[in-house]
């Protein structure tokens, strides 16, 4: 049986979607949670109202872009949980822009956001982890850092570049008892992706590229993030487990 049982975990972007299941899945199985947010205050206070009296849930409100509040949650946290023992990297955007329109500031906020704040969340809790001769690191990156993506070249250089920080990471801290490992979903049905896949042309499309020809609902990527923090992937990292279907063969 799978727990957390004296185990604090920090999920990035925790208010919705992959990170929301994260946050569910874990309290069920006995963690301590602490996850952040940054706009979505109504998601996180519904999330916090329905486990209201539960002493082993935190919310944060964090700017990803802001290095020195990323520094400062994982400070607080550690202040009301004592430690952190598992990091998962989930927080990010994904927005369309050609390589000719993108503007310097479309690139940077993608980058920042998805890739930057995960190098800044791993920096900060490293210690921690180092500390007490354990950790897991989870990072959440995407089919797009494998093969690209048309028209989101940012969002698919931001997930490349952490699916290069976790192998990197992975052989790093390996044996400080740290292990450090990545799932790649592809489509998923969240507030992310609403508008795209409402479309009937590109539902089909999208759906046509999968081979087990379904979208993947967030609790199907939590899962495997949730395996790869337990003690049953206790000899695995570097890893990019991916959880999409089997669409990065199609790409």
């Amino acid at each position: 049986m799978i727990t957390f049982k004296d185990k604090t975990v920090l999920i990035t972007g925790g208010s919705r979607g992959i990170g929301k299941e994260c946050v569910e899945l874990f309290l069920n199985l006995d963690a301590n949670v602490a996850f952040t947010y940054f706009t979505a205050e109504k998601s996180s206070n519904k999330i916090l109202e329905s486990y209201k009296g539960n002493s082993k849930l935190k919310s944060y409100q964090v700017n990803n872009s802001n290095a020195k509040e990323i520094e400062q949650s994982v400070k607080q946290i550690i202040l009301d949980f004592e430690t952190i023992d598992v990091l998962v990297n989930n927080a990010g955007i994904w927005k369309e822009a050609s390589i000719e329109k993108m503007s310097i500031d479309e690139w940077n906020e993608t980058l920042n956001i998805n890739l930057t704040s995960a190098y800044l969340f791993s920096k900060f809790v490293v210690p921690k982890m180092k500390t007490n001769n354990f950790g897991r690191i989870i990072n959440v990156a995407s089919t797009a850092g494998q093969r690209g993506e048309a028209f989101h070249s940012h969002y698919a250089a931001s997930k490349g570049g952490m699916i290069s920080l976790t192998k990197s990471l992975a052989a790093e801290l390996g044996e400080y008892g740290i292990t450090v490992n990545s799932v790649a979903p592809g489509w998923v049905y969240t507030e992310m992706t609403k508008n795209s896949l409402e479309q009937k042309t590109c539902f089909e499309k999208v759906v046509g590229d999968i081979p087990l020809k379904k979208i993947a609902q967030p609790g199907e990527i939590a899962g495997p993030i949730i395996f790869l923090a337990s003690d049953l992937a206790s000899h695995i990292t570097g890893e990019i487990l991916n959880v999409n279907g089997g669409s990065v063969l199609c790409g």
